[in-house]
């Protein structure tokens, strides 16, 4: 199939078609707080930096969110708190986009009717060309190893560090990073931190939560820590860092 891909910016008119799109993240993964407080506002904040993909009917079927983002070039410029921190700064009282050189990825997304057709690919290559254009040097992301969830238990370096006989990442949603150039930096292992009560956790998961210890929830990178005596659970998610350079 063919596909189109703009800014927001340039078709403003699809903002509320592009908040319509199915929300396929885990019910917990959508509590995260800094999440909660700004993810509202990129459209508003940053048009041009929103793609919408659309398929031959000029209906909206996928969308890559980002922000710009202050990076010296340094793997230490690189938060630990990845996906939260990349947010806060980008809408912290003294953040300045005309000072920005990068541009972070916060959501790359394709309606699940339209996977498997090698539309990602085709959408992060847009976001690349659209970041070059708008004079950032290097489009970056706290990304989230979609293979991960099925293993919970494995460190988060010793899982990015599989390959395939390719010598390519085993993990798709990084080797699709790789295949279009790349480079894997490090990991983030703090990038987005979850808290609730376990009234709360109960009912983003369903399960029952009776005892204290550390817990897989389906749909998470790592186990969740649940405290029964304390009446909490907290999930903290590791992404990772990858670097597409756009421009010497």
């Amino acid at each position: 199939m063919e596909m189109t891909v703009v800014t927001l910016a340039e078709r403003p008119d699809l903002m509320d078609e592009m908040w319509s799109l199915p929300n396929t993240w885990p019910t917990f993964m959508r509590q995260d707080p800094i999440g909660n407080l700004y993810y509202g506002k990129l459209a508003e904040s940053f048009p041009e930096l929103q793609l919408l993909a659309l398929d031959e009917q000029s209906t909206v079927i996928g969308k890559v969110h980002s922000v710009p983002m202050q990076w010296d070039g340094s793997l230490g410029g690189l938060p630990d708190r990845g996906w939260d921190a990349v947010l806060e700064r980008a809408f912290g009282p003294n953040f300045s986009a005309a000072e920005c050189h990068a541009a972070s990825l916060i959501e790359a997304f394709i309606a699940p009717e339209y996977a498997g057709r090698g539309l990602s690919g085709k959408l992060l290559l847009a976001a690349r060309d659209n970041a070059a254009k708008l004079g950032y040097r290097d489009l970056l992301g706290p990304i989230r190893p979609t293979g991960k969830t099925d293993f919970p238990h494995e460190a988060m370096d010793d899982y990015v560090a599989r390959v395939n006989g390719e010598g390519l990442p085993v993990d798709p949603w990084l080797r699709t990073h790789v295949r279009l150039g790349a480079v894997v930096m490090k990991v983030c292992p703090v990038a987005m931190t979850i808290p609730g009560t376990l009234a709360q956790w109960r009912d983003w998961t369903g399960l029952e939560l009776a005892s204290s210890g550390a817990v897989e929830v389906p749909g998470a990178l790592n186990p969740v820590h649940i405290s029964v005596e304390h009446d909490h659970g907290v999930y903290v998610e590791p992404n990772v860092w990858i670097r597409h350079q756009l421009a010497a």
